[in-house]
């Protein structure tokens, strides 16, 4: 029985607007604002079955969480417990100073804490003198210790977690076996949710079902950061077939989308209707072609660039398979694939690594070809592609392997935010994952498929 944690970054506050440096501080309280959305996120969040809910004590996710509470229809005895291991990364010597102040003050450090976070080192005095202190690391090991007394209290359940950015990127990254390199991997807006579910405790497999929803919030999109240098990436899997309702490997058969992918591709076309696009990337298989023409009939200024290497894993035999099919003619290595997807080679078909390849390669052309000409207009790019497909993709901007190929959902529709903040040669954010609030709420209700 999986448990769901539905994680949540607290409302905008007073420091956020003044752009001073939070951490442990407590002297940061909600602005209208930051109260406001957390209301709209208990809105969001009505009719989820919360078995128990857990908070920073800091004043500006206590009072987050309290307001969610009060918003849901929920059991009107549930607790709100506070944790220490939820409170915000310690950047204790910066505490209070505004970011432009630490840049001028402390100009190799900031740098650092910009390119390096998980490199950051402060001095901080301990009872034999001074001892070194990495704020980024001590954060991971906080996160873990939150999640192995949670998890195991709370089987088949799901629960609410209220934290803050850093806590809630390191609670994100320790859970699908990310160390502090990836602290920046994730981004976390005000309000922003994140779903988890969790196979069993730390350690055990666990699927990202989204990351970073702001729809709730009336930005269908997070917003770029004010800097930004490098394009705008939104990633769309395609739309429903009957194969994917039906749980039939499809691979390279060239399956249409059906009715309701129909309906899904109109969904994803009018959730970025109002988004301007600069360019457009296919795979050229009907079902993310349909897709992504759907999407453009709002944008006919674009041209659809078609790109085979994005084009889905071949299943080989597989294909046209049903998962009895295939156990009855493989035996054991359906669930192979289901385990150790990277050890699998697919009869007369590929292996993740050949996807690997090919994908990735894929992704980073698109990214070269799209240069930035004016900072004042950062290009947005869109790429629709397949479940396998996607999922590769994402693992490799995370920085994870194909052995970690089931940790991310793709729904039928559904879009993925990808910035290059720091130029197209830097490593980039995933600023949002698997949004499918266009199609029907917070969780992800897509046909799963036989992948």
């Amino acid at each position: 029985m999986a448990t769901r944690v539905i994680l949540v970054r607290h409302g905008e506050s007073t420091y956020n607007v003044q752009r001073r440096v939070q951490g442990h501080c407590d002297e940061s309280n909600l602005t209208e604002a930051g109260r406001a959305g957390a209301q709209q996120v208990g809105m969001a969040l009505r009719g989820l079955p919360f078995a128990a809910a857990y908070s920073s004590p800091l004043m500006r996710a206590r009072t987050t969480a309290e307001l969610i509470l009060a918003g849901l229809d929920a059991n009107p005895s549930l607790d709100l417990n506070l944790s220490d291991d939820l409170k915000e990364i310690n950047l204790l010597p910066w505490e209070g100073l505004s970011f432009q102040d630490v840049e001028q003050q402390f100009p190799e450090a900031y740098l650092c804490w910009r390119d390096r976070p998980h490199e950051l080192c402060f001095q901080v005095p301990t009872a034999n003198g001074m001892a070194d202190f990495y704020p980024v690391p001590a954060l991971f090991e906080q996160a873990k210790r939150f999640w192995q007394s949670v998890l195991p209290d709370h089987l088949g359940d799901t629960i609410l977690v209220v934290a803050h950015s850093g806590i809630n990127r390191c609670l994100i990254s320790s859970a699908i076996g990310l160390g502090p390199e990836g602290y920046t991997a994730f981004h976390q807006a005000n309000c922003g949710i994140n779903v988890l579910n969790f196979s069993g405790g730390l350690g055990d497999p666990v699927q990202l079902e989204s990351t970073n929803l702001t729809a709730h919030l009336g930005d269908p999109l997070p917003k770029m950061r004010a800097n930004q240098r490098g394009p705008r990436l939104l990633l769309v899997r395609h739309g429903e077939t009957d194969w994917n309702r039906q749980k039939r490997f499809q691979g390279q058969i060239d399956v249409p989308l059906n009715p309701q992918g129909q309906v899904q591709a109109a969904q994803a076309a009018a959730f970025l209707q109002n988004i301007p696009l600069d360019r457009a990337v296919s795979s050229p298989m009907l079902r993310p072609k349909e897709t992504a023409e759907r999407i453009l009939q709002d944008h006919p200024h674009l041209t659809l660039e078609l790109d085979s290497n994005l084009r889905e894993i071949s299943h080989g035999r597989w294909e046209g398979q049903l998962e009895e099919d295939i156990e009855a003619a493989y035996p054991g290595l359906l669930e192979q694939w289901q385990k150790a997807p990277e050890t699998v080679q697919m009869p007369e078909g590929e292996n993740l690594q050949q996807v690997w390849d090919r994908t990735i390669a894929a992704w980073d052309a698109i990214v070269a070809s799209t240069p930035v000409n004016d900072l004042a207009q950062i290009p947005t790019v869109l790429v629709v592609a397949h479940d396998a497909v996607n999922k590769a993709i994402l693992c490799y901007l995370a920085g994870l392997g194909p052995e970690h190929f089931w940790t991310f959902k793709q729904g039928n529709g559904a879009v993925s935010v990808i910035d290059y903040h720091r130029g197209g040669d830097q490593p980039p954010m995933l600023q949002a994952v698997n949004i499918t609030s266009h199609l029907g709420g917070v969780l992800d209700k897509t046909a799963a498929g036989a992948l």
